[in-house]
């Protein structure tokens, strides 16, 4: 029962982690150079990461500087940011690209609170699969060992538990981002 806890664990915990992931690519307004982490740039024929070829700077709250290293890249480079559907349109002035970001409207934050809120229902939902997963997987195996139901309704409670703790972490992660997207 303990691998089947110690698994549940797991991949709650990697829900979580996708969440916070998730929530990082959200922009709120603020430039944040974890918006540039899915984005590649062919590089001698190589798809590689923005961060890998260039200084990545936030000289001001709403503007990324990337500098690359080899300024012959740099079509490559204000090409696959705008392949990458950013939202924001990169200028490139021969050294250093800019992505300067506009000021969120109170509608657009709006919509990306209900992102937030409906992305935090799809981590619960996720978490709640795992639990009933490991019921059902503790139930089974309460069958073929012969443990008694005594202990399988502990089981059921423990993995309950860990559930609400999980459930909790989201509902403040998705409280934590919502603030901050409202916030003008």
């Amino acid at each position: 029962m303990n691998e089947i806890m110690s698994n549940a664990e797991e991949r709650m915990n990697k829900s979580v982690e996708n969440l916070k992931n998730e929530f990082s690519l959200i922009r709120a307004g603020r430039a944040n150079p974890h918006i540039l982490d899915r984005v590649k740039v062919d590089y001698y024929g190589t798809p590689t990461p923005v961060a890998q070829v260039g200084n990545v700077s936030i000289p001001e709250a709403r503007m990324i500087c990337i500098q690359p290293w080899d300024v012959s890249i740099l079509k490559e480079l204000e090409h696959a940011l705008n392949a990458a559907n950013l939202g924001i349109t990169p200028t490139n002035d021969g050294k250093v690209i800019r992505l300067v970001f506009p000021e969120l409207t109170e509608e657009r934050r709006k919509e990306l609170a209900k992102d937030v809120k409906k992305k935090g229902e799809e981590a619960k939902v996720a978490v709640r699969n795992i639990r009933r997963d490991a019921i059902d997987a503790g139930k089974k195996k309460g069958k073929d060992d012969g443990v008694s139901e005594d202990e399988v309704e502990a089981f059921n409670d423990d993995v309950q538990k860990l559930t609400d703790k999980f459930v909790k972490i989201i509902d403040e992660e998705v409280d934590a981002k919502t603030k901050d997207i409202l916030t003008v």
